[in-house]
């Protein structure tokens, strides 16, 4: 992609480097990291250091607690560094902004994206960077860890192009959260069993996925695309189809569970909106 040189967005928050307290993760959320983290031999080696830190913390009465502070910080101005992944990430951001404040006649209201490390505070809860990217609709924020990147290419979705269609889908919640799409179907689920909620949530995601397409449509017409960029996002689309993801964890094919949709459902919206650029043409919930 050919980013370097579009508006970079500054509704970005960089917690990368917080530590858990300074993120605003509560100690209920940290515990219920514990279980994930004792599945691993490296999360068993956090729990062990971080044990081994808080018993220093307590018979040293803290440290040197401004000698800490210093180091921290300094730690966290490197990691905060505007690295080429963060100023990538920002002009995506940007992007999304210029399509969807096009598209809405001027009202929209962009989220703010947050960087963060492994854990962190969010408007629906402790966020974890096993999650994946997120967004959340109680305070309008999408959350990133850049370790993504590398669990995209383990998928078998690499390149800037696959990154930014991921970005641009949750961009995608955003607009449902403002249209008042995402409230209605919350409130569907709520009074419906579990398999009608699972196929509003798809029809919720290809919509996403649909929007992401309009973005992508803009951007090609703004000449930012490369020659395989769509077959990127293409491939991210579907490295994270229900049926391809039940498959990998070695599962059988469930379609009652699907809570995203199929690959294949997943590549045809995204087509879609990226073939005409007009969100209209993303109205999942008409389908059966």
């Amino acid at each position: 992609m050919r980013w370097k040189n579009s508006r970079q967005s500054s509704n970005i928050e960089d917690r990368r480097g917080d530590s858990p307290a300074q993120a605003g993760v509560p100690a209920a959320g940290l515990l219920r990291l514990v279980p994930l983290l004792m599945r691993s031999k490296i999360g068993r080696i956090i729990l062990v250091i971080g044990g081994l830190f808080l018993a220093f913390q307590y018979f040293t009465g803290g440290g040197s607690s401004l000698g800490l502070q210093q180091s921290h910080t300094a730690k966290k101005a490197a990691v905060q560094s505007n690295d080429e992944n963060k100023q990538f990430v920002a002009a995506i951001l940007g992007t999304t902004e210029s399509v969807w404040n096009k598209q809405l006649s001027g009202k929209y209201q962009p989220p703010t994206l947050v960087l963060y490390n492994n854990v962190t505070h969010t408007g629906c809860g402790t966020g974890s960077a096993q999650t994946g990217p997120f967004y959340c609709p109680a305070d309008q924020k999408i959350y990133l860890d850049l370790g993504f990147i590398n669990e995209l290419k383990k998928l078998g979705a690499p390149g800037d192009f696959a990154f930014a269609y991921v970005i641009a889908h949750e961009v995608g919640h955003h607009v449902q959260k403002l249209l008042g799409t995402s409230d209605k179907v919350h409130q569907l689920q709520q009074r419906s069993d579990k398999v009608t909620a699972n196929k509003l949530s798809v029809k919720l995601e290809l919509q996403a996925d649909c929007y992401a397409g309009v973005w992508g449509h803009y951007v090609n017409q703004q000449g930012m695309l490369d020659a395989g960029d769509i077959e990127e996002g293409i491939n991210a689309a579907s490295a994270v189809g229900d049926d391809r993801l039940q498959k990998s964890a070695g599962q059988a094919v469930q379609p009652d569970t699907f809570t995203h949709g199929s690959s294949q459902q997943r590549i045809s919206w995204f087509k879609k909106g990226f073939k005409s650029g007009d969100p209209k043409v993303c109205n999942t919930f008409a389908r059966p």
